[in-house]
């Protein structure tokens, strides 16, 4: 198989045969965001899939898309059409990513109402050598977890409110494009310099599941971590709030100071919140105990979660 990790990462991964380079792929698109404000729900779509690419350890060549929304005979409709081309076609221009491909989809309604506007994008990314490639899961007990990027008071179309409170409504979060720049450049180089174990892009969830995700995703040997974070904004909101441009990693203690003084060189946001090991996920903010739950227990539900929606 061409297939360089098992599945469960933010990106799958293809050597290319004959050659040290590989290519990864990821697709994303979150309808909330674009229902919300179709301009900036595209952007953030484009966004989110450049910095998946970056956690693999790759980066972007190309894009395409396939736009997915309802009736364009209704001006609300071609309304949400044209925001989310033209938010796609300027985060396209920011990040330097030509759009080789596109497909569309129209008409897509029932009874009268239409889907939510879906966007999607897929991009490719360039590893121009596939001993870079990079797993979202946790390594080593004793590593470190820093996160990259800032988290804000975000929870607007978030995964939380439409779970939890069945409400899809406020505005999508706010999506700072040099900063995204930013993190994916403190990111990809920590990867080229060997400093970094784990890469996970904070997206739908928040910190909360990207710390879950990172704990039990790995197909064999999931780890337990505890997180420590301080915090100035509403528990909620730092837990569970979808701020962008932020990059979940792991490292060892032995690289801490080196991770840190790249951060400050680049000037991109960072810093410590927690370490991996044992058999739980332990979260705490200002010094409250959150979350104490075993990994087995997470993986259980996470992979059982299909199952338990169609009963």
């Amino acid at each position: 198989l061409n297939t360089l990790g098992l599945p469960g990462s933010d990106a799958a991964v293809l050597r290319v045969k004959g050659t040290k380079k590989a290519l990864a792929l990821s697709v994303d698109c979150n309808s909330r965001y674009c229902y919300l404000d179709p301009f900036h729900g595209a952007q953030i779509a484009v966004a989110e899939c450049v910095r998946n690419i970056t956690c693999s350890g790759g980066e972007p060549i190309g894009l395409t898309n396939c736009l997915n929304f309802g009736n364009p005979e209704k001006p609300e409709i071609m309304w949400q059409f044209e925001q989310a081309v033209s938010g796609m076609g300027a985060a396209c221009k920011f990040f330097d990513i030509p759009v080789v491909s596109g497909n569309v989809s129209l008409y897509n309604e029932t009874t009268g109402e239409a889907i939510y506007p879906t966007p999607t994008v897929a991009v490719v990314g360039l590893l121009e050598d596939r001993s870079h490639h990079t797993t979202q899961w946790f390594k080593e007990d004793g590593d470190c977890i820093g996160l990259i990027g800032n988290t804000m008071e975000e929870l607007g179309g978030s995964e939380y409110l439409s779970v939890l409170y069945k409400r899809v409504e406020g505005k999508p979060p706010h999506l700072d494009l040099p900063l995204a720049r930013s993190v994916n450049e403190l990111c990809l180089g920590l990867i080229k310099d060997g400093l970094i174990a784990s890469a996970h892009d904070c997206s739908e969830g928040g910190l909360g599941v990207a710390l879950a995700e990172s704990c039990m995703s790995h197909p064999q040997a999931p780890r337990g971590a505890v997180m420590d974070v301080e915090s100035t904004i509403r528990n909620d909101a730092c837990l569970f709030g979808e701020s962008q441009s932020r990059i979940l990693v792991s490292f060892s203690a032995e690289n801490r100071m080196a991770v840190e003084e790249k951060a400050k060189a680049l000037g991109a946001p960072f810093e410590v919140i927690g370490k991996v090991g044992g058999d739980s996920l332990v979260v705490n903010v200002n010094g409250e105990e959150f979350i104490n739950e075993e990994v087995s227990h997470l993986k259980k539900l996470w992979m059982g979660a299909l199952e338990s929606y169609v009963r």
